[in-house]
């Protein structure tokens, strides 16, 4: 059996825990994948995979086939290091065999791959033996121009501001359109006086259409295409992958009302019906109103935790002087270089005031260093030679020489940001249940709402007098069968619409 490899996918457009439990569910029915761990607040997925089987970017095409976004993370294997280069300066195919076969040569080089179109290279390497420094020497040497291509370190994945302004949007929209129709419901509910003025409201404009109805068909049309619209997209996606989520649930439920609320609007109308019938055209606005805050809540919560990384990520320092020493450690040259190009064993000068930008061990002078980013302790700590100190700590006094054992993801703060990426991926074994629940929930409801509906009507015709008590007044002219229908609805849309914001997910 081949040892399984670990790659990390970043994900995006989770919003619930049944996304979560969806993606999960997928790729552990795939040949060739042993573990997959999905974080909804980080947004990645930590997988194991044999090789020989599936690759990363298979995977990361699997989960988008489920609708959502995915693009495989750099590595993060730990043995190994990986850089990627712009290379300016090919005009060929032939440019790229040379730069390829001549990287490929060097040892401790494993993988070298250049591509013309974007003059990027991604090279694998061995940092015991090489680093990125040498390698844009190498290629600088055959006649080419490279440099880091430089990510913006991973915090824009993080701080969810485009779900933040799209869900207050959405928010917003629902609760200007929502905010009339609730003061309509409680003026209808004030008990009629002589004269009272929802007589106004009641009167029909023409036949079986009162004010009442018009103002609530224009305003709840409003809310379920505006502000309903991102509803619409995250359903559409969940279907089209044969899963159901709370946004099926969500907008099958205001669609419902909706439609049946219209329906019954125009058959009045047809029928030139004295009075207006009673709709449902409240529901939709008041659902939006509540899902979209709780979802724009939501992801203000997750930027908090997010900023703090970015913070944590924003400690580091950007730039080192590498330096050559002769004998007796007199420096010959020195040169400054990204923070990214320096390699394991090179040795850096940190001059007074200036940030450590490695983990390493001091070679060559005396000083202090305020290490309380790490520790909390704001007294300084000596650093003499033989000491070891931590990338993006403070130099406080003296100049110092320093041997770099840990450069890039492997120091201390990287190390910091990694893990508390990985407690964020982390579940508790009660999550994974209502992960689990939550993906039977939906079609459950589903079929609920439905039962409810052919029992109550069933109940109706077979014994009216039970439905008749929900409409002690109810007028000669309406027949049995719109009354018992109506109540039908009325209950089966009850059980979906209370099923929307549902607890388990929210929590």
């Amino acid at each position: 059996a081949a040892t399984a490899q670990k790659c990390f996918l970043q994900i995006g457009g989770m919003t619930c825990a049944s996304c979560v439990s969806a993606i999960e569910r997928k790729l552990q029915k795939e040949d060739g994948i042993v573990s997959v761990l999905v974080a909804l607040m980080a947004g990645k997925a930590e997988i194991k995979y044999k090789p020989e089987f599936i690759q990363p970017l298979e995977i990361a095409q699997l989960i988008e086939n489920l609708g959502f976004e995915a693009t495989v993370m750099e590595d993060h294997t730990e043995t190994e290091g990986s850089v990627e280069l712009l290379i300016t300066g090919m005009t060929c195919a032939s440019c790229v065999h040379n730069i390829e076969s001549r990287l490929m040569r060097t040892s401790g080089i494993f993988y070298a791959s250049v591509a013309l179109a974007t003059c990027k290279a991604h090279i694998q390497f061995d940092p015991e033996v090489t680093g990125p420094r040498d390698i844009i020497k190498i290629i600088e040497e055959i006649g080419f121009h490279a440099s880091l291509a430089r990510r913006v370190p991973n915090a824009h994945n993080l701080d969810h501001k485009k779900e933040i302004q799209q869900w207050r949007k959405s928010f917003l929209c629902s609760l200007v359109f929502g905010i009339p129709v609730l003061i309509l419901m409680i003026y209808m509910l004030i008990p009629d006086g002589e004269q009272h003025g929802s007589m106004v409201l009641e009167q029909n404009l023409i036949p079986g259409l009162s004010v009442l109805n018009l103002l609530f068909f224009v305003l709840c049309t409003f809310v379920q295409f505006l502000g309903g619209w991102y509803f619409y997209v995250q359903a559409y996606k969940s279907l089209k992958h044969r899963t159901a989520n709370m946004d099926v649930l969500i907008v099958l439920a205001t669609t419902i009302a909706y439609t049946y609320s219209c329906v019954i609007l125009v058959v009045a109308i047809a029928e030139k019906a004295e009075k207006s019938p009673i709709t449902f055209f409240d529901t939709p606005p008041m659902l939006f109103v509540f899902i979209a805050l709780g979802r724009w809540l939501e992801h203000i919560a997750k930027s908090k935790t997010s900023e703090a990384l970015a913070k944590l990520i924003s400690l580091q320092a950007t730039e080192a002087t590498v330096v050559t020493l002769g004998p007796d450690h007199s420096i010959i040259r020195e040169e400054q270089v990204a923070v990214e190009l320096v390699q394991r064993g090179d040795i850096v000068k940190v001059v007074p005031g200036g940030k450590f930008p490695v983990d390493g061990k001091v070679i060559e002078g005396n000083s202090m260093a305020d290490e309380s980013l790490i520790t909390g302790e704001a007294m300084p700590v000596t650093k003499k030679p033989g000491s070891t100190v931590i990338a993006g700590s403070i130099n406080a006094h003296g100049s110092v020489l320093v041997n770099a054992t840990h450069v890039g993801n492997d120091t201390t703060l990287s190390q910091i940001v990694k893990l508390v990426e990985e407690a964020q991926m982390s579940k508790a074994p009660i999550q994974q249940l209502a992960d689990k629940f939550s993906g039977y929930f939906v079609p459950f409801i589903i079929i609920i709402s439905t039962v409810t509906l052919i029992a109550w009507i069933a109940i109706g015709f077979i014994n009216f007098d039970i439905i008749q008590k929900y409409f002690p007044n109810q007028s000669e002219r309406v027949s049995r069968a719109e009354v018992v229908l109506r109540f039908a609805f009325q209950t089966s849309i009850t059980v979906l619409s209370i099923a929307c914001p549902c607890s388990l997910g929210l929590a």
